[in-house]
This record gives structure tokens, C-alpha cells and sequence, in this order.
């Protein structure tokens, strides 16, 4: 049968997040208005004979980059060839862009074929209730501003996403907190618990306060997806009592971005960065 691929619409984005939460990646209660604002056009959708069977986004950021994520094929449709047609159209899209990704490890070999190298592993950690970390900044966390966080988010991230982290910050449900100048966090509720990104920092103290307000009387269970190289960011979901559950393998083709590590945290999104 032929395949059809076209950009979802955002009536349509709900069903790719059923699809996700299906894979147990455990999507955000409003991740389909933020998801679709980060590139409307950037979500593609596969129909067969009209039934939408398969999804991949290829987010444009920026006029440099670009990221790939949400690749799913409904499990009654795989086999057919046509995960590789829509692979191609994510690719082509981004054509001409560093592209990055976060690869789960049993394709990462399948992206190293694609042109993809590994750039650091990133770990999600989880626990029903973290506890509080020690070491602390002991200044007073506040309302994360967009102007606070987009110089922090700079350190991280290779493009500006400013009007992306607004909705990000002010979805419903999500909290935003900062440290100004230092730290920037947002805790987002999820269909099981509620996922910690960004966490971004420029010292372990201010990320300690942001996590620790960010924690306080959330209902868990709590993921922080950090990068592995950050042996700060692996101490503090230590400390807090969370326990590795999941990996991936952030990966680029093309020339991987300059990003200081030792300020990430906790990563935004695997399917956006």
C-alpha cells in the first residue's frame, strides 16, 4: 500500500502522543499545543491509504539546526518498508542542518549507519518521591522569567528557542522556577508523575535550590533526564535518591554543537533537546 507523508495538524498531534505513551515514553498532559509550537510543520505524519501509521518529527531550530525525535510505526504496520520512506523525508527536511537526536540504544547503530555519531550518553533517573538535596543555594528561588532563562538556556541549547521556552514555562500545569543569573528549571506533569526540563545551571548549589523547590510537594513519580558527562548533575539525582530507569545516546550529524555540559542538568525533552 502506498504511504502518504504530510504534517500533522494539531488535531492530529494528540494521536501521535497516544502512540508515544503506548511505547512507555510517557508523554506531557500538554505536550501536543508546546510540542506543535516549536515548528508547525515539523511533525510528520505517514498515512496508508488514509490511516495515519507512523510519525517522526523533524524540528527545524534555528537556521542551523535541527533535531529528530517522536519515530514510531504502529506495531500492525512494521515490516513494510515504510519506517525508512518516512526516515528519508525527516532527513531531507533538515537537509543542510547539524541534526541531533536521542537515540534509545537498541537503534543507535542503525543512526551510526545514517551518518550519526555519538556526542554523551543521557540517563533518565526516577524515583516515587526524591528527597531534598543537601548543598543548596541558600538564596530565594523565584518565578523563572523568560529573560532570565534564555541566556541560561544559551549555555545548552545551539539556537535561540525563546518563544518556545515561553509556552514551555507557562503551560498549564508546568512550574518555572530560577535563581536569577544562575539556574532555571521546569517541572512538567506527565500521564504518569511529571518529568524535570530543562534544569540548567551555571554552579551545583543553584541547581540544588532550583531542583529542591522544583521537588517540593510535586506528586511522583519524578524523571530527571541528565546528561552522563555532568558528574554534578549524577550526584544531585543521586543524593536525591532516584535511580537510573532509561538511557539514550544523543548523537549528531554534522558538526555537533558547542554546549557547556557541566551547565545541563536535565535535558528539556528527549524529542526536542
Amino acid at each position: 500500500m502506498t504511504l502518504t507523508i504530510r504534517p500533522a495538524t494539531p488535531e492530529e498531534i494528540p494521536l501521535l502522543l497516544d502512540w508515544a505513551a503506548a511505547e512507555g515514553w510517557n508523554p506531557g498532559l500538554h505536550d501536543a499545543a508546546t510540542f506543535h509550537a516549536a515548528d508547525p510543520e515539523g511533525f510528520l505524519l505517514g498515512l496508508e491509504d488514509g490511516t495515519p501509521i507512523c510519525c517522526i518529527s523533524a524540528i527545524r531550530q534555528g537556521e542551523r539546526h535541527g533535531f529528530i525525535g517522536f519515530y514510531i510505526m504502529r506495531p500492525d504496520r512494521r515490516g513494510r518498508g515504510h519506517g525508512i520512506a518516512l526516515w528519508r523525508e525527516a532527513m531531507h527536511r533538515l537537509s543542510g542542518r547539524t541534526i541531533g537526536l536521542d537515540g534509545v540504544v537498541a537503534q543507535q547503530a542503525n543512526y551510526a549507519r545514517s551518518g550519526f555519531a555519538l556526542a554523551w550518553r543521557n540517563i533518565r533517573y526516577a524515583a516515587s518521591t526524591p528527597r531534598p538535596v543537601p548543598g543548596a543555594a541558600p538564596d530565594a528561588v523565584q518565578q523563572a522569567t523568560l529573560a532570565e532563562a534564555a541566556p541560561l538556556d544559551a549555555l545548552v541549547f545551539p539556537e535561540d528557542r525563546g518563544a518556545f521556552l515561553d509556552r514551555w514555562m507557562h503551560a498549564p500545569g508546568h512550574r518555572a522556577l530560577m535563581l536569577p543569573g544562575r539556574a532555571f528549571g521546569v517541572l512538567r506533569p506527565c500521564r504518569e508523575g511529571a518529568k524535570l526540563g530543562p534544569l540548567t545551571a551555571r554552579d551545583p548549589a543553584a541547581a540544588r535550590a532550583v531542583f529542591n523547590a522544583l521537588i517540593a510537594n510535586a506528586e511522583g513519580p519524578i524523571f530527571l533526564d541528565l546528561a552522563e558527562p555532568n558528574r554534578e548533575a549524577v550526584a544531585l539525582a543521586e543524593e536525591a535518591g532516584m535511580t537510573p530507569v532509561f538511557e539514550t545516546a544523543r548523537m549528531y550529524a554534522g558538526p555537533a554543537p558547542k554546549l557547556d555540559l557541566k551547565a545541563l542538568y536535565g535535558v528539556c525533552s528527549f524529542e526536542l533537546g
